[in-house]
């Protein structure tokens, strides 16, 4: 997914670590996945961000992956509606956020279908 969508090659010992801490600790996230007789076809991961200014949880999108087989046929909008959805009838979260790379051309247009917007913020990162 990493290599597709950013040419970003992933340590796999690091990243099988880094999805069994999330299974072991809901602290730390909550995948979903989407199935199509009984095979999974799509996945995403919701971690948490507390904010201060809205006095509520922020869920983040993340590690986003759709099969190039079922990509096109509102997989990943399915998702995001149950999420969108899971948020409104919640008073302790305030919205859903994602981060997208630049070059991701295709799925910029996705989220704002949706009705996501990229215009409140800049993301600025360093990464070790």
């Amino acid at each position: 997914m990493a290599w597709e969508t950013e040419k970003l090659q992933l340590d796999e010992e690091v990243l099988q670590k880094g999805v069994q801490a999330v299974l072991n600790d809901e602290n730390k996230g909550q995948y979903y996945v989407a199935e199509l007789e009984h095979e999974i076809i799509a996945s995403l991961l919701i971690t948490y961000e507390w904010s201060d200014w809205r006095n509520g949880w922020v869920w983040w999108i993340q590690s986003v992956y759709v099969l190039p087989e079922a990509r096109k046929r509102g997989v990943f909008k399915s998702m995001y509606q149950h999420l969108k959805s899971q948020v409104a009838q919640s008073a302790d979260i305030r919205g859903l956020r994602l981060y997208v790379d630049k070059t991701n051309t295709a799925a910029q247009k996705v989220y704002d279908a949706l009705g996501m917007t990229d215009e409140h913020y800049a993301l600025f990162e360093w990464l070790k």
